[in-house]
């Protein structure tokens, strides 16, 4: 099982909780790795601890904004040194893409980029809402063709969506979050799949938040093994 990636969603700005979730995530039987977005990253405390925190991590902060300001953005955090993977919105355009991940090369060679697709909690009337005329299977398809022409490392983007994007682009690194175990609520979610699901449609990673982090965290982390075994 330890081939199989995954990661943490470690959404709090608590420090005492940040630091309960990755101990308490921690197991012989998976390689869990914690993934720490904008409501840890902006808190007091966030990153002075991702300063000293010396195992690797991923920092989802989605960044989006013209290419010379994301590059300014990325080169601020290359103190973090054991941040594997940094997330950075295709939205951005294939300028910005490249020339990130010139960036990425050039401050930390183990850095990955992973080009974040439409967003898990938007369908397709969320879509249509905000302006887009094409569907999220297209818009993803086509956000992932930007993502690997502008030579980032991977993909983030729904399990709905990972088969197809699979299918054209076969060694994509592709990470799914909006990930639950059997019977636990969909939240603010649209685009929701079980582990065992998106496994089989040839993701390289997933993402759990609540399904791990809520309640028991050590009984969710069993509940996984189980699950991930059958």
């Amino acid at each position: 099982m330890k081939n199989k990636k995954i990661f943490v969603a470690c959404d709090t700005s608590s420090l005492s909780e940040i630091k309960k979730i990755i101990n308490q995530t921690q197991t012989n039987k998976l390689k869990i790795i914690p993934k720490f977005g904008l409501q840890f990253f902006y808190s007091k405390n966030g990153r002075k601890f991702l300063e000293k925190y010396n195992k690797d991590f991923w920092l989802d902060l989605k960044i989006n904004d013209i290419p010379q300001t994301a590059l300014s953005a990325v080169d601020s955090l290359k103190d973090l040194k054991r941040c594997k993977y940094i997330t950075v919105h295709s939205n951005g355009g294939l300028k910005m893409l490249k020339e990130i991940k010139k960036k990425a090369k050039s401050i930390n060679k183990n850095l990955k980029i992973l080009g974040v697709t439409i967003l898990t909690s938007l369908d397709n009337k969320s879509l249509k809402e905000i302006g887009y005329t094409k569907s999220v299977k297209e818009l993803v398809l086509k956000q992932a063709g930007l993502i690997q022409k502008s030579g980032c490392d991977g993909i983030v983007c729904s399990a709905n969506e990972a088969k197809i994007v699979r299918k054209k682009h076969k060694k994509l690194f592709i990470v799914t979050p909006g990930i639950r175990l059997p019977g636990d609520s969909a939240n603010d979610q649209s685009r929701v799949m079980t582990p065992n699901n998106a496994f089989k449609n040839k993701v390289s990673g997933i993402v759990l938040g609540r399904s791990l982090i809520k309640g028991n965290i050590k009984n969710n982390i069993q509940r996984l093994i189980d699950h991930i075994n059958r």
